[in-house]
């Protein structure tokens, strides 16, 4: 473990997140379609030949009430962050979170890239546990590509409704909200871990 900047940085291999992930669906307790993996879900993220660097980093009290305050949330996120940075050539690329949240009574997983700009690269749906009609089509999350954290990232506003799945659009821009205020948490200039 490191410590950058009031930000503890755990590394951990990549085999042990898919055996976390193995378990978890092997005990019943991931249920849904699955779409992506994980790892498929970063090769989308990132070009053939990236080097991608998993970083589980711990927020501080400040940082979680800072997340909470940016994003109008009932309650601060989780102190536990997994970070995915991809670089290539020297060069970083993004950073990829995966989210887990509830949309109606069940578990979404999105992954959402954020790029070295601090927008939205893409957001891909890795599973979902609700009814599939409940589900936007692809062209309704290519919406997100470039959106930063601002007044315009909410619903009605630069995201666009979705009829019959407006829990799962309001649970989705929430999702892109939260990453986005963690990201600027941790990489703002001067915190980088």
């Amino acid at each position: 473990m490191e410590r950058r900047a009031g930000v503890r940085v755990l590394r951990r291999p990549p085999g042990a997140v898919a055996a976390a992930v193995l378990l978890l669906l092997a005990s019943g307790e991931a249920t849904g379609k699955v779409f992506l993996s994980q790892e498929e879900a970063l090769r989308l993220a990132f070009p053939p030949g990236a080097a991608v660097e998993r970083r589980t980093i711990f927020l501080t009290a400040a940082q979680q009430k800072a997340v909470q305050k940016q994003t109008r949330a009932d309650r601060a996120p989780g102190a536990l962050v997994t970070a995915y940075v991809g670089t290539r050539d020297g060069r970083e690329l993004g950073t990829a979170y995966f989210d887990t949240h509830v949309v109606r009574t069940q578990a979404e997983t999105l992954m959402i890239l954020v790029l070295p700009t601090g927008a939205i690269g893409r957001i891909e749906v890795l599973s979902f546990s609700e009814p599939e009609e409940y589900l936007p089509r692809e062209r309704w999350y290519a919406q997100f590509s470039g959106r930063v954290l601002d007044d315009e990232l909410a619903m009605r506003r630069g995201i666009h409704a979705v009829s019959g799945a407006t829990l799962t659009a309001r649970a989705t821009t929430d999702a892109a909200r939260r990453v986005l205020a963690i990201h600027r948490a941790i990489f703002a200039p001067g915190s980088k871990p």
